[in-house]
């Protein structure tokens, strides 16, 4: 358990709005600043930091707390992380005792595996073995530096080299499964997860390896393999290359598919490239975007899937608030190739020539009909429809409306009143979407979860005094004692609130602080959440009086469920019962 002084030290050390400001664009209202919440997509600013009180919440998601809450949920943190997390950049030192969490040991121990088979691959490929990786890499024009900085290395052929490696570094079987650098086979045996490959180390924003991504240089074999999960790496909330990216002064990052793509641009200048981890863009990648740039240029692969993807990474960027323009790479397939054939400076012309997220969809729509034939014509105009009634501005929509009508001689008024027939038809989807949430409203991420909602469609009385009460300990915990005899935590219906209730009355019969700071080492974000929202300025407080009825309501409901309950036992039950609450009695009396 961590002192309750040092928490108070490191909060005062690490100032919400700072912290949260290098992550979030805020701006000052008043006494508190608000910014697009980077846990959810939003468009409009529900996210709010709260300076005197040194919290946060978000309205739209229901995500809160403090600034260790905060950076759990941004840095993907567990609770002795952030708070390391939070020290160092302090500068203060984490008391000895607070650091023997089974979780936070096994994600240092990975990372640590990580460090050391990043450097095992690195001097493979330096090595006479690494022959294979260096033709590969110089083949594909990249440079000593660029290798070196990129800490490129190269896995060998042998079955077990990397496993034999970490081993005598005092890595044990087990780790190195969980840290998925090597498998095991059908007979019980390991071998390395990556061979004959170039390999890429993906660095987090602390500098830390997490995970790798190896091209294939033989002909067996998926051409990229990519880390699994780790409990230190999650490939869709991550990006390749960001920890670089972040620094290069730029205003807009380019977003790309591969490895080879981000690392030819960076040799080229281009060193606000970035791309993802062998997956489709995701909307954990979006926020993540969102939070170090509000503009992102697209430059996938020319081909029909890099097409594809371009068309639905637009969707989730703007969604979590970036605007998109998109590059048109022409006589080449990709980024890393155009650059070879043409140079940097003609990417950066493609850069300047960029179109919008919205001419790149309209381009794509011309390709797939012919407007020179009035089938084509209606065809085209019917999805041109479609695509406008889903602008948000209206001068944009009309801006474009114009343009299109005029380039295809066809009334404006015509379109126009298919637009609005787009617009009212999407209005209901979106209406039906709502009745259909309020009759089985969806998991907040900040809120109650599936169990907890049903509960209170069914038991809406009762659900709500027991959150009621537990505001009311927040505050008043001089009146825990009475409520622990009034109301033990079985009869409280909820799981997620009994957790909250117990670790409230153990922590004041103890004596410790029911800050969020010390709350956050033995409750789940989620609840954290919740009690800032009890906390924020100008919530209600819940007198005493209500609280009252909120322990008759308890009381009486769990009196209700005994009788039932009574009511189905046979005679030896019913006898065995009474003979049980009878020594009960017999042993408070005594």
């Amino acid at each position: 358990m961590l002192p309750d002084q040092f928490l108070q030290e490191l909060k005062y050390r690490s100032d919400i709005e700072q912290v949260v400001g290098s992550y979030v664009n805020l701006r000052r209202r008043g006494r508190t600043l608000s910014g697009l919440c980077p846990f959810h997509s939003e468009k409009s600013p529900s996210f709010t930091v709260y300076p005197e009180s040194q919290s946060f919440y978000c309205f739209g998601c229901g995500a809160g707390g403090d600034v260790i809450n905060f950076i759990r949920r941004i840095e993907n943190l567990d609770y002795m992380e952030a708070i390391r997390f939070l020290a160092q950049r302090a500068g203060m030192q984490v008391p000895e005792d607070a650091g023997d969490d089974r979780t936070a040991r096994l994600r240092q121990r990975i990372l640590e595996i990580n460090r050391e088979a990043a450097r095992c691959f690195h001097r493979t490929l330096m090595s006479d073995e690494g022959r294979p990786g260096r033709a590969y890499l110089i083949g594909r024009g990249l440079t000593r530096d660029t290798i070196v900085r990129f800490g490129i290395g190269y896995a060998a052929e042998g079955w077990d080299g990397l496993y034999k490696a970490l081993r005598e570094k005092g890595y044990s079987r087990e780790e190195l499964l969980q840290a998925h650098l090597i498998s095991e086979g059908r007979s019980g045996g390991v071998y390395d997860s990556f061979r004959n490959r170039a390999i890429f180390p993906i660095i987090d924003l602390r500098g830390n390896v997490i995970a790798f991504g190896g091209r294939n240089l033989g002909e067996k074999g998926p051409k990229y393999l990519n880390s699994s999960d780790t409990p230190v790496f999650k490939k869709s909330r991550n990006l390749f290359a960001l920890n670089f990216a972040k620094n290069s002064g730029r205003r807009e990052l380019i977003l790309c598919e591969g490895y080879m793509d981000v690392v030819s641009l960076h040799q080229a200048g281009f060193t606000n490239a970035v791309a993802t981890l062998g997956t489709a863009l995701t909307e954990e990648q979006a926020r993540l975007i969102a939070q170090y740039t509000g503009e992102v240029l697209l430059s996938y692969d020319s081909d029909g899937p890099g097409q594809a993807a371009t068309q639905r990474a637009t969707g989730l960027l703007e969604a979590a608030g970036v605007r998109v323009r998109v590059l048109a790479i022409p006589d080449a397939k990709d980024p890393d190739e155009f650059i070879k054939k043409f140079g940097a400076q003609r990417f950066q012309q493609l850069i300047e020539g960029s179109s919008s997220a919205t001419d790149f969809a309209i381009g794509k729509l011309r390709q797939q009909h012919d407007t020179t034939t009035a089938e084509g014509k209606v065809a085209f105009l019917k999805q041109f429809a479609v695509l406008m009634a889903g602008l948000p501005n209206p001068i944009e929509r009309e801006v474009y409306l114009s343009k299109v009508c005029r380039e295809l001689e066809v009334d404006k008024t015509a379109v126009a009143g298919q637009i609005t027939r787009e617009q009212y038809r999407r209005g209901a989807k979106e209406r039906k979407k709502a009745e259909r949430e309020l009759i089985a409203p969806p998991p907040r991420q900040g809120g109650l979860n599936r169990e907890d909602e049903l509960l209170l469609r069914q038991h809406p009385r009762e659900m709500k005094a027991e959150e009621r009460l537990l505001r009311y300990l927040l505050r008043h915990p001089d009146r825990a004692e009475s409520l622990r005899e009034r109301l033990p935590e079985e009869r409280m219906l909820s799981e997620s609130d009994r957790e909250i209730y117990r670790v409230l009355l153990e922590r004041c019969r103890t004596g410790q602080s029911l800050e969020l700071t010390a709350l956050g080492e033995q409750l789940p974000p989620q609840a954290v959440d919740r009690m800032t929202g009890w906390l924020l300025p100008g919530a209600a407080a819940v007198t005493a009086e209500e609280a009252e009825d909120c322990l008759r309501c308890l009381n009486d409901y769990a009196a209700r469920m005994s009788r039932e309950q009574l009511g189905q036992l046979s005679g030896e039950e019913l006898r065995q019962y009474i003979e049980a609450l009878n020594r009960q009695k017999n042993k408070q009396g005594d």
